[in-house]
């Protein structure tokens, strides 16, 4: 860092958006229009022949093969995933756009800081939207591209007026504000360190709290040696210690590029023994790299970032799940943290949103972008502004066939979620209907709560999280329980819902977003497939296995298999998976009912591996998490739950598992 003699420059109290302004909107023609006519829109928020549009995702502001790049090359490329082509190369930047506009959850999705980056690359200072989602948001401000919800300001760039600062920092926490006003999140760290802002003291007095609020509260950095405070509320500002950090080959090299510009070239990683790094996401990349992608020397960029990750953990001792000897990956980050890493308790970030998915253990576990790991990465800390939290209670028994999967599709179509209410919260899962879930499918709900805009889920450590630690970790019991914490019977949310599991059906979200959900038999028409995709973090668990395996043993004994014209790619979240799925003789259920099998690896839900689309009329129904356009191809994803993808694969259409072996049982009989 700066020596504390030189003071740390502050943005300007007041700013002028020189350029024109784009907006993004549902139809696409308009947005043409900006880019290659150079027409500038007029603007009226009723106006539904111009709606805004909604959700767009970090997918279609950087796809995958453009995160190759993490340095200025971002701004070529920016918007080039937009549904429909509707964004080529350089436009954005050769525009001369100061401004972007568009409607509901703006930058959903994955938590690449690519997105932000390509937009400032390209020339954006400013981002409106309706909503803007968390990790996005987060990531904007700490690379010092301003955000905001407010559509008065659009008359008053437009009209040359200087807007005060002040405009972008109402309604942040302190912390959020300060990073806002030194212009992003290393400067106010230069700032942090050389004694010129300190974060405000904690204040709040011992009150009723949930999970995450004394997870927060234990982990609160006070100063240096000095951990933890008496209690946190709703809207706090501090920095909380991490006890697990860890970032994927996608990410790592950014980070380390941010690291050591800040930090110098021999800056040391704090602790490295609570640092994890793995080579996940592009393992398979070679396999399905388009011709397109292949010239444009991709593929040798994308091998560049695992060489730059293994160059770095080797210098700072950090350790790598790296390619396994036995093919693919060791395992997907998410399913190792949970198997090897994460305790109840503990503060875990990793630099993917669906980090998450280690909160089935108890513990507090969110993603974060490449500069906040950087920083954290030397501070061993991480900025946090206390979230609200809505909480799930689950009662009843779900059906035979009924999973995780759709419990949680139904949880993503509640009216709270698709208006973007759940953006920034903790989904705290609890309820008697949870005691006879495996960790696995528990972990299903906790993986996906990010597809809701949420910070992060939990679900309070109990007696099966305590057998499932004790039996595949060797670790004991005293230790296990040392992080057990639960919420306190008065703690306050910022809503309740109870959901009846009995009632929950089979269910798909349709192609576009995981808050798509619909009953299957409430499909307005039958829905042919392509491809059945079975795997990822949230579908290529040893449960997802064993419902694989459930269907496809009882079409093999119907004497079926895949249905003519359709793949089905089964792929396991790690070498213990895989493993666990050849000991109990799955490996040969699902090679006769014709899958085809692929070693752990992130793959197809990242348009990385074998089971992505290579066409737009391609049809893919899959148990992987989301489904936003361009994602796993050009293709249309319905997601649903690993029983579905099986049953679907036999039957060459969308169909309930029940409804496929009835009907089957029917044909048999009538033989």
């Amino acid at each position: 860092m700066k020596s504390a003699v030189e003071k740390i420059a502050k943005r300007p109290d007041r700013l002028k958006f020189e350029g024109r302004i784009l907006f993004l909107t549902d139809d696409t023609s308009l947005i043409r229009q900006q880019l290659e006519a150079g027409e500038d829109l007029s603007f009226d928020a009723d106006d539904t022949e111009r709606a805004l549009m909604n959700n767009i995702s970090t997918d279609e502001i950087t796809p995958g093969w453009v995160c190759f790049y993490y340095d200025e090359t971002l701004g070529e490329y920016v918007y080039v995933g937009m549904r429909e082509q509707a964004v080529r190369k350089d436009e954005v930047k050769n525009g001369g756009f100061r401004v972007v506009v568009s409607g509901l959850s703006k930058g959903c999705g994955s938590s690449r800081e690519t997105a932000p980056y390509a937009e400032k690359a390209a020339g954006i200072e400013l981002v409106i939207a309706q909503t803007i989602e968390k990790i996005y948001g987060q990531n904007a401000q700490n690379i010092g591209l301003l955000t905001s919800t407010d559509f008065g300001l659009i008359e008053r760039i437009r009209h040359g007026e200087e807007i005060p600062l002040a405009e972008f920092t109402r309604g942040l926490d302190p912390v959020s504000q300060a990073i806002v006003e030194y212009g992003g999140l290393f400067n106010y760290n230069k700032a942090r360190l050389a004694g010129e802002v300190t974060p405000p003291a904690i204040e709040t007095h011992q009150r009723p709290m949930n999970i995450v609020e004394k997870i927060i509260a234990r982990h609160a950095f006070v100063s240096a040696g000095h951990v933890g405070v008496e209690a946190v509320k709703p809207g706090d500002a501090l920095f909380a210690v991490a006890d697990v950090r860890f970032s994927h080959e996608y990410v790592t090299p950014m980070a380390e590029s941010l690291f050591k510009q800040s930090l110098g070239r021999d800056a040391r990683v704090t602790e490295p023994e609570s640092v994890y790094a793995f080579r996940d996401h592009l393992t398979f990349l070679s396999k399905v790299m388009s011709p397109k992608h292949r010239e444009m020397g991709l593929l040798e960029r994308a091998d560049g970032l695992a060489v730059t990750q293994r160059q770095f953990t080797t210098e700072q001792d950090i350790r790598l799940y790296g390619e396994s000897p036995d093919g693919g990956s060791e395992a997907i980050c998410h399913n190792a943290v949970v198997e090897d890493i994460a305790l109840p308790g503990q503060i875990v970030i990793g630099t993917d949103s669906h980090t998450c998915m280690a909160g089935v253990l108890g513990c507090f576990a969110f993603g974060v972008g490449s500069t906040d790991m950087a920083n954290a990465w030397y501070t061993k800390d991480i900025r946090i502004k206390v979230p609200e939290t809505v909480r799930f209670v689950l009662t009843g028994r779900k059906r035979d066939d009924v999973s995780a999967k759709d419990v949680m599709l139904k949880i993503l179509a509640t009216d709270y979620m698709k208006e973007g209410q759940g953006i920034g919260q903790v989904l705290e899962f609890a309820g008697d209907g949870l005691r006879d879930w495996s960790i696995d499918e528990r972990a299903t709900l906790t993986n996906m709560a990010v597809e809701a805009g949420g910070t992060t889920g939990i679900i309070e450590p109990d007696d099966v999280t305590l057998e499932y630690l004790v039996r595949t970790r060797g670790i004991s019991e005293a230790e296990v329980r040392a992080g057990f914490l639960q919420s306190d019977p008065d703690a306050e949310y910022a809503a309740v819902f109870e959901i009846d599991l009995e009632e929950i059906r089979p269910m798909v979200a349709t192609p576009g977003d995981p808050r798509n959900g619909v009953q299957i038999s409430d499909l307005p028409a039958e829905v042919r497939i392509d491809t059945a995709y079975g795997g990822s973090c949230t579908g290529g668990k040893m449960a997802d296995m064993d419902m694989y395996a459930a269907v496809l043993k009882r079409a093999v004994e119907q004497g079926r298999r895949v249905a003519p014209g359709v793949r089905l790619y089964l792929q396991f979240g790690s070498q213990k998976i895989k493993q666990y799925a050849r000991e109990r003789g799955y490996l040969e259920i699902f090679e006769r009912a014709g899958a085809e099998l692929i070693d752990p690896s992130c793959g197809a839900c990242i348009n990385a591996g074998p089971g992505a689309s290579t066409s737009a009329e391609q049809v893919t129904v899959s148990a992987q998490n989301r489904n936003f356009p361009g994602r796993s191809g050009p293709g249309q994803v319905y997601l649903a739950s690993p029983y579905v993808v099986a049953a679907s694969a036999i039957a060459g259409r969308i169909v309930e598992p029940e409804e496929f072996l009835k009907e089957r049982e029917e044909e048999l009989v009538g033989v």
